[in-house]
């Protein structure tokens, strides 16, 4: 199955919305990246354009099938796989980028920019509502919360989404990261981690 493209939910933990100096509860919304975007690891090239590289840990799902105004009570039912996957993000750009009104694209959408680990079926693991995520740089722990910490769960990220596309099978979705995000250098190893579902070690380069 080929992945179609890559949708990511911003600021969709309460504690990471507030230390953005977001709403904690304001409608879902979303930014997309390429399909070039997800590789695999371990080593990452840390991107030109940028001073201010930061991490973000997120559960990603992946749908087996598509469709539009899918019912949330039956939008668990499309999900064909889980992984843990990493959103950088070039901040100082995207600061920039915010205070002109302008897209977000260069600041998200650059090529390696969603390091993901394997997919693991859900048929095999079932669908998680309470594991942990976390994020380590170095050996020292800088995100760390739970899944059912989420504002828009899954099964109503899937069904806001499908109101305003039709989704495919093969489509990606980065479900969001809890606070601590923080900076990423030249040589830092992050270890990404949802229990029951995986880990990711990167490396930049």
């Amino acid at each position: 199955m080929a992945q179609s493209r890559v949708f990511c939910v911003g600021r969709n933990y309460a504690a990471h919305a507030a230390e953005m100096g977001a709403d904690t509860r304001e409608p879902p919304f979303f930014f997309m990246k390429p399909a070039s975007a997800l590789v695999p690891g371990p080593e990452i090239p840390y991107p030109p354009d940028t001073q201010d590289l930061h991490h973000e840990v997120e559960l990603v799902l992946r749908l087996g099938i598509g469709g539009n105004a899918i019912p949330t009570e039956t939008a668990l039912d499309h999900i064909e796989a889980y992984a843990v996957g990493i959103d950088l993000t070039k901040r100082d750009r995207q600061a920039e980028l915010k205070a002109k009104g302008q897209p977000w694209e260069r600041a998200k959408a650059f090529d390696a920019s969603a390091p993901i680990s394997p997919f693991v079926r859900a048929e095999i693991i079932g669908h998680p509502q309470r594991a942990g995520i976390s994020l380590s740089v170095n050996g020292t722990v800088r995100q760390q919360s739970c899944i059912s910490d989420m504002i828009w769960k899954p099964a109503e990220i899937i069904a806001h989404l499908s109101t305003i596309w039709t989704l495919q099978p093969g489509d990606v979705i980065f479900t969001g990261t809890p606070a601590g995000v923080g900076a990423l250098h030249r040589g830092d190893r992050a270890q990404a981690e949802v229990e029951g579902i995986g880990a990711l070690e990167i490396v930049l380069t």
